[in-house]
């Protein structure tokens, strides 16, 4: 999203984080030199983040996904896969940088491999764990996109995925 300028009052994403509000813009002297701030509030976490506008695009912050990119998203919760054979360990870190890639198609992905029906008693404390981070993330964004409250967008992935 290069050269996007992100405006007050607008949602982003910031990918270790999710969505947030960009609430302003504030000037610092640090060690002499004039720094600009995006502020950026995360309710749900209770967190304000500072970000300098000129590192905003390495640390990958971008504006919400479109309708179609989202829509792709929730098609992605659709498609079956195999079911992988590596160890529990190294699944679940590939699926945390998934979560914290920011991607909507990835985090659709960690939430698709984990989905299981809630009486599904095989699920270790970790998998609920990093599914419950999955769709608390893009169930997030969803509900910025489509301007709904978080748990219909939740609902929503859930209907797709036992549809599935």
């Amino acid at each position: 999203m290069a050269g996007h300028t992100f405006t007050t009052g607008e949602y982003v994403v910031y990918p270790a984080h999710g969505v947030g509000k960009l609430t302003g813009r504030e000037l610092h002297e640090i060690s002499g030199h004039q720094l600009e701030l995006l502020v950026i509030n995360f309710d749900k976490e209770r967190m304000t983040l500072r970000l300098p506008v000129a590192k905003a695009q390495a640390a990958g912050l971008r504006a919400l996904c479109s309708q179609e990119d989202m829509q792709k998203a929730l098609e992605t919760l659709t498609v079956r896969t195999k079911q992988k054979r590596t160890m529990w360990s190294r699944r679940a870190q590939e699926y945390e940088n998934k979560i914290n890639s920011g991607n909507p198609c990835s985090i659709a992905e960690v939430i698709r491999e984990l989905y299981r029906n809630q009486s599904d008693t095989d699920q270790s404390y970790s998998e609920r764990q990093i599914y419950q981070a999955a769709i608390e993330r893009l169930g997030r964004e969803l509900a910025a996109v489509e301007r709904i409250d978080e748990n219909i967008a939740v609902s929503k992935m859930e209907s797709i995925l036992k549809a599935a």
